[in-house]
């Protein structure tokens, strides 16, 4: 079987009829800073071509978690600020402040901010997840994984193409790009995306529908030879994004609302407070009107034996977000999110290979602003008065340097090792929480004017890596490594009713253990497997306080401590040229072992605050995840092929220790399906496929706002879609 089919099918990604006609090329990583093939690297990982994309609907990088196993991608109550989680370690927090605990790059260029990844993913060259701290490869560090988003670059020949897929409820998707020299040095590739309409939700009360997309994404590249050593490469880009929000789902009986809702239904509302506060209509419904735009510069110079890279970087978002998280015609739990945010980053790199030694060391200077309101709806729950405002800014500095090298000792061994040091400051500016009637809501020692407060974090922290790789023989690599990940720490910014919810939580260190295999069977059989074990310190969770005053529960983010370990198995199966079969499967546990947290039920009886002790109780996240798929090529013409596919995925029971049993979310099959026809020089084709074909039911959380459970809601999955795609290349 063909290289390109077995890297990517490996990997849980999905083939589409593009990459079969550009079969005979191999996808490389760059997972260590230099071109391989994924089977010769020591990380466990997954690789996604931008063909690959385009079959499976990975229109938004959310969709990986159906693809790539121990990956959990959850948009937060149809927020557009996710929650990334790579092997049970992930971070919970809607507000816009805080650092993710996966690091997601596009072109090199960090995204510190979750809310900058929801764009359009469109001409890309590969995706690549990485399981597992990262850090000394990088000018980031984490304590996931990493998830890097290459995009197609500028070509030394005319090329252009695009693609149109339509689909249920009306949903159109398409992208085009054109690339080509401008002169002997200078190459540009322009390309551009949109995503309409796809409405599959509506209003009890009204009838009105919800859930159209109206998004729009453009990106320019320009790549110079500046010498024959040198290459500049200029990307400007930007998004729109004034999508209706997903509308969340009552599953239980109310006391204000005496009847749940069924698949698919929704409703919405504000108090009269909370409209004449943000301006929205009472009748308003979920919406987002964000947009951002970026510029970088990325320079390569080759030094003779050596690379020197500097990637500098401008990102820039503008979000504004009104989410209804009652599901209630009256408004209790509305939330309207104003946040502008801009990040410059600078990285200088310089990479070699020396005799036996492929080395990388580099610096990393980032500066992040960042001005929210978050303003949120209570007047439903405690009267008028309690539609409140939380504005703040929060300003973060950071400086890195790392260092990396992998030796080969002899044929059969290489050790790696690298280590990362990292300072950071964080200053949280002017937070206050204000009611529309009673003004200021919390107080401290160190405010200003007597309702802001001011926080500062600072933290320094060393993180590193040591390992082995043994290769016995060919297509056989094995690998251990010990390697320790570091989140950077952060502020709880939202509904500060008691200012003991403004201290700083902190930097949160994994100290990973992971040892694998990857090997290959000649054409026949390619099998990976890796297993790993976490000691989380410091890990950050969403907790609660309970404000006597008021008797509100509001959140909080604290440090616990806590363990996880589990497995990964990946196969693919080539029983002949024309048919493929991949499996892959994921297996996670942990439970805390210190964390003391907020007992909610007994604050609320008892009117002050309870905790409770949580050591030894499940971490809650899904533990098995199970991906596979089918795939057959059969010539119908001389020249002309047709092409099946059927692929699925399982997700795990998710349960939040901090809410009960009630709120678990069940476990869930999707499937779907393609058939693509089309010419073997993959000039065009054309598909009919379907998504979660069987039209399975499913949430992606669930949660409550209201305190008492009045109102349970959930976040549903979207039904079954099936649709068309036309794909033309030259």
């Amino acid at each position: 079987m063909k290289k390109l089919i077995l890297a990517t099918a490996l990997s849980g990604g999905v083939l589409s009829s593009a990459a079969f006609a550009q079969a005979t090329d191999e996808i490389f990583v760059t997972a260590q800073r230099r071109e391989q093939s994924p089977q010769d690297v020591g990380v466990a990982l997954n690789v996604f071509s931008g063909a690959d994309l385009i079959a499976q609907g990975t229109r938004k990088i959310n969709a990986l978690e159906n693809f790539s196993p121990n990956l959990e991608i959850e948009s937060q109550f149809g927020s557009g600020q996710p929650s990334f989680s790579i092997r049970g370690v992930g971070f919970r927090d809607y507000a816009t402040n805080n650092a993710p605990t996966v690091g997601v790059y596009v072109d090199d260029v960090a995204y510190p901010i979750p809310a900058m990844t929801q764009g359009v993913i469109f001409d890309v060259e590969r995706v690549e997840v990485l399981r597992g701290p990262q850090g000394t490869l990088y000018g980031r560090n984490t304590t996931g994984g990493a998830i890097k988003i290459i995009s197609a670059q500028p070509t030394d020949e005319f090329s252009a193409g695009a693609v149109i897929e339509g689909g249920r409820f009306g949903r159109v998707d398409a992208e085009a790009f054109v690339s080509g020299p401008l002169a002997d040095n200078i190459r540009v590739r322009l390309s551009g995306a949109t995503a309409q309409g796809g409405a599959w939700q509506t209003n009890r009360e009204t009838g009105e529908e919800l859930g159209d997309a109206e998004q729009y994404a453009l990106r320019g590249l320009v790549a110079v030879d500046v010498t024959p050593d040198v290459e500049a490469i200029f990307n400007l880009h930007g998004f729109i994004d004034q999508s209706d929000g997903l509308g969340l789902q009552l599953f239980n009986d109310s006391a204000f609302s005496p009847l749940a809702h069924d698949r698919g239904e929704t409703s919405w509302g504000s108090s009269p407070e909370f409209a004449a506060l943000t301006g929205i209509s009472e009748t308003q419904a979920p919406f987002r009107d964000n947009e951002g735009w970026g510029t970088s510069l990325t320079v390569n110079a080759g030094l003779g034996g050596a690379t020197l890279t500097y990637i500098g970087a401008y990102e820039v978002l503008n979000r504004k977000e009104f989410n209804d998280y009652d599901a209630l015609e009256l408004g209790a739990a509305g939330v309207f999110f104003q946040s502008s945010a801009d990040v410059m980053s600078h990285e200088l790199r310089l990479s070699g290979e020396s005799g036996a030694l492929n080395w990388v060391g580099g610096l990393y200077y980032s500066e992040e602003d960042l001005g929210e309101l978050y303003q949120s709806d209570f007047a439903a729950s405690f009267g008028p008065g309690f539609a409140v405002s939380t504005p703040y800014n929060q300003n973060v500095r950071t400086m890195a340097a790392y260092v990396h090298g992998e030796y080969e000792l002899s044929p059969l061994v290489s050790l790696i090792a690298g280590l990362r040091y990292e300072d950071e400051e964080r200053k949280l500016r002017d937070l206050g929480t204000f009611a529309v009637v009673t003004g200021p809501l919390n107080f401290a020692n160190e405010t200003i004017d007597g309702t802001r407060e001011n926080r500062d974090l600072n933290s320094d922290n060393l993180s590193g890596k040591i390992g082995v790789e043994l290769t016995p023989a060919n297509d056989v690599l094995l690998y251990a490594h010990a390697s320790r990940g570091v989140k950077s720490g952060g502020f709880t910014a939202y509904n500060t009713l008691n200012p003991n919810a403004l201290t700083p939580f902190l930097p949160e260190k994994l100290n990973a253990f992971e040892a694998g295999f990857k090997t290959s069977f000649g054409d026949m059989l390619q099998l990976n497997g890796a297993a790993f074990y976490y000691d989380y310190k410091d890990q950050q969770v969403q907790s609660a306080i309970f404000d006597a005053g008021t008797g509100a529960v509001v959140g909080r983010i604290v440090n616990a401590d806590s363990e996880i370990y589990g497995a990964e198995l990946e196969a693919v199966l080539t029983p002949s040229p024309w048919l493929t079969i991949g499996q892959t499967f994921g297996y996670k546990t942990g439970e805390f072992t210190e964390f003391m947290d907020l007992d909610i039920a007994a604050s609320t009886l008892a009117g002050m605050e309870v905790l409770t002790d949580r050591s030894g109780q499940d971490l809650g996240f899904p533990n098995i995840s199970y991906l596979g798929f089918v795939e057959a090529e059969t010539p119908v013409a001389d020249g002309w092929s047709a092409r099946a596919r059927f692929d699925y995925s399982y997700r795990d029971t998710l349960s939040l220790p901090l809410l009960g049993a009630a709120y678990a979310v069940g476990d869930y099959w999707l499937a779907n399906a393609q058939l693509a026809f089309g010419p073997d020089d993959g000039r065009w084709d054309l598909a009919l496929w379907g998504r979660n074909i069987f039209n399975t039911e499913y949430d992606e959380t669930r949660n409550f706002f209201i305190t008492g459970g009045a109102a349970d809601i959930a976040a549903p999955g979207a039904p079954a879609t099936y649709g068309a795609r036309v794909s033309v290349r030259y």
